[in-house]
């Protein structure tokens, strides 16, 4: 394709999230710059296996056709999400469909696997740890408030009359029934999140496992499930009952005496966020890869492309000299194509931030 009228992205580090990759890590299944190899091999945690990309591409073969074991898979159906050998195609079954080159596929879903894996082991895990270590603590307040109920009710108790001994009884038995209640309550809610927190570990190992494997069929067939475990288990808001005494009037003593507060639950959802990414690289960081590496291109339409500039990880705009600007996804696709309020040819693109 012309470079004049097309637009090109490079697969970036994954540490710092800015650089070219030219590096990847066989036992991390990371992207890695130059500059950040050094800081990766430092981690003696593991012994990495850090090789160009080029090398590590090589050593991944085309899987087999389910549907035609003798013919091996060179594209992948989007739309059927499988990968498709030729005899698939003749068979005219994906027609109409968009195809992608099956190693291509295979890179978009380790990037989705490498993103999960980071998700899960740096921000989901951590949050789900964090809110089981919280029950505990809301269990001793439960066990303390109890108990301060108790003391109340029993204090009350030795000013009055012998004949009130059966109300106190009922009380604290009361008391003792809520406190059963509200157990009941977070021993659920805790057995809950300790059930996650076992699957999230085993979603952890099995991706590792699918990552090691090099196997291109399964990672093609991996669904993520990240949007099931990004919704965190509601907040449980408690109103703790407490005790208010009054007055002795001896006509009047069930009334008098004093009540417990109802107990209540109520919940509130719970959210986390994600610290940005390489946030701690500052320009001067960046390097660029002595070879280029082209993952995608794609035909703008104009005669010749002035300008690229990136409005996220996977769109970009372009102009030329024509006094439109297009907007464009990683697959080529035109989503959006604009003019200039002012009527002229655009100089330069500008976007801010997300």
């Amino acid at each position: 394709m012309d470079p004049r009228n097309s637009a090109q992205d490079v697969v970036r580090c994954t540490l710092c999230q800015d650089s070219v990759a030219p590096m990847y890590c066989e036992v991390c299944h990371i992207h890695l710059c130059k500059d950040c190899v050094e800081t990766h091999l430092s981690d003696s945690s593991k012994v990495h296996k850090v090789v160009s990309l080029k090398q590590y591409l090589t050593t991944l073969n085309n899987p087999k056709c389910r549907k035609h074991p003798t013919k091996q898979c060179e594209l992948h159906c989007e739309q059927c999400d499988i990968p498709i050998c030729a005899q698939c195609i003749s068979s005219g079954k994906h027609s109409g469909h968009k195809k992608n080159d099956i190693f291509q596929s295979f890179e978009i879903k380790t990037g989705i696997l490498e993103k999960d894996l980071q998700e899960l082991e740096k921000f989901i895990y951590p949050k789900y740890k964090e809110i089981a270590s919280n029950i505990p603590v809301q269990k001793a307040d439960l066990s303390k408030n109890s108990q301060k109920l108790t003391t109340a009710i029993d204090k009350q108790g030795e000013v009055w009359h012998r004949e009130i001994d059966t109300i106190i009884t009922n009380l604290k038995s009361n008391v003792v029934e809520m406190e059963s209640k509200h157990l009941v309550v977070l021993n659920k809610q805790e057995n809950e999140i300790t059930h996650t927190i076992s699957e999230i570990t085993q979603t952890i190992a099995e991706l590792k496992k699918l990552l090691n494997s090099k196997d291109v069929s399964l990672v093609s067939e991996y669904k993520s499930r990240i949007a099931a475990f990004r919704r965190l288990p509601p907040k449980l808001k408690v109103s703790l009952p407490s005790f208010r005494p009054q007055e002795i009037h001896t006509d009047q003593l069930i009334k008098q005496f004093g009540s417990l507060s109802a107990l209540s639950f109520t919940t509130e959802e719970q959210d986390y966020s994600m610290a940005p990414q390489g946030a701690e690289f500052s320009l001067q960081d960046r390097s660029l890869m002595d070879e280029p590496q082209v993952i995608t291109a794609i035909d703008t339409g104009y005669e010749y492309l002035y300008g690229v500039t990136c409005l996220n990880d996977t769109e970009v705009w372009t102009y030329s000299n024509d006094n439109m600007m297009k907007l464009f996804n990683l697959q080529g696709e035109l989503v959006e194509s604009i003019q200039p309020k002012s009527g002229n040819d655009p100089q330069d693109i500008a976007v801010t931030r997300k």
